[in-house]
């Protein structure tokens, strides 16, 4: 055996996602397999304020990194001399939780002489689907929707994107976050607009669908937004009562079908018969049941993760960092957060 070469036949990649208030690490092998998936989430520490506070978001990270770092490295039974790898989300999101993920990353990088791999966080939504769907592999359309961002793009290769349409405004996300706590829900608003909505009558109020003039594939939802706050002060003035799970599910239905309109017509368009939906918005149970059957119906393909990939975790980065990895994608010791990176750029 001694002189026998032995070829390792996996990669075995440490990654940290802090972008927003989700402290999380992971080891994931080959880019499709999770050994490990670690996420400390600050949900209950924000509520209280409505909304992520981005200085108590880096304090909690600095906290819990270190040790959601260890018990990822021990729950996939590695040490860090058998990570090939150390990868690490270093934007778009906010620039204080991501300094703490890209200093932990360079500082676990350079101790133990591993590579450093930073990674796009919106390529990480797209790629949790390669870990969910391991036959799944580009060309296909992909829909990205979040709370920062909503993407309509063909995913070209591992890395490689065309954008054909993003929102011009609000996020559809941050949209569903600001009416629920227009109607009493508070933070955070995805979730529980989804809950009550299951309650709710999605017809009882019709809301518009907003179209971008000269730009088809475009999403616009601050229109949608507004029509949503003057319903309620209408409402107010005249002394109604608006029933909360009738206008969470008609306000639900609005942006489900939008999002769903988008992704045929796109699919109608330039042919593709493979689409997947990405981003903590794709965890909402009305779009995925909507989605699922639009596409079905149309003979499309649909892919989705699971909604525990669908949130932020850093099983994704450790995933889209992998196909990073193997194009030569290596960062410098110089990788600086960058919160308004944006889709494909490096």
């Amino acid at each position: 055996m001694d002189n026998i070469s032995i070829m390792k036949e996996y990669t075995d990649i440490l990654a940290i996602e802090t972008s927003c208030d989700e402290t999380a690490a992971a080891v994931v092998r080959n880019g499709r397999e999770i050994l490990s998936n670690v996420i400390y989430t600050q949900i209950a520490l924000h509520t209280e304020y409505g909304g992520v506070v981005p200085e108590i978001a880096s304090r909690k990270h600095i906290e819990k990194i270190n040790p959601v770092v260890r018990k990822a490295l021990d729950d996939a039974g590695k040490t860090l001399d058998e990570i090939d790898a150390v990868a690490v989300t270093y934007g778009p999101g906010l620039v204080g939780p991501l300094l703490v993920g890209v200093s932990e990353a360079k500082a676990i990088a350079w101790a133990a002489g591993k590579p450093l791999v930073g990674v796009n966080h919106i390529e990480g939504h797209i790629a949790a689907n390669y870990i969910a769907h391991p036959d799944l592999e580009p060309p296909y359309l992909g829909l990205i929707v979040s709370g920062g961002h909503t993407h309509l793009v063909i995913v070209e290769d591992y890395a490689q994107f065309e954008i054909l349409g993003r929102t011009v405004d609000d996020a559809a996300g941050e949209v569903f976050d600001k009416v629920a706590r227009a109607i009493g829900l508070g933070y955070p608003g995805g979730p529980k607009i989804d809950k009550v909505s299951r309650e709710g009558n999605a017809d009882a109020i019709t809301f518009p669908k907003a179209k971008v003039n000269g730009a088809e594939y475009d999403f616009s939802f601050s229109g949608l937004k507004s029509c949503v706050l003057n319903y309620l002060n209408t409402a107010k003035m005249a002394g109604e009562e608006v029933p909360q799970a009738d206008l969470a599910a008609s306000f639900q239905k609005a942006v489900v079908d939008v999002l769903c309109d988008h992704m045929l017509h796109a699919c109608h368009e330039t042919g593709f018969r493979r689409a997947a939906l990405a981003g903590g918005v794709a965890s909402n149970s009305t779009l995925r049941a909507e989605m699922e059957r639009r596409c079905a119906a149309e003979g499309v393909s649909l892919f989705v993760p699971p909604p525990i990939l669908c949130t932020d975790n850093a099983a994704m980065i450790g995933a889209a960092a992998y196909y990073e990895f193997k194009a030569g994608h290596i960062s410098g010791w110089d990788l600086n957060a960058d919160p308004r990176l944006g889709l494909g750029q490096r």
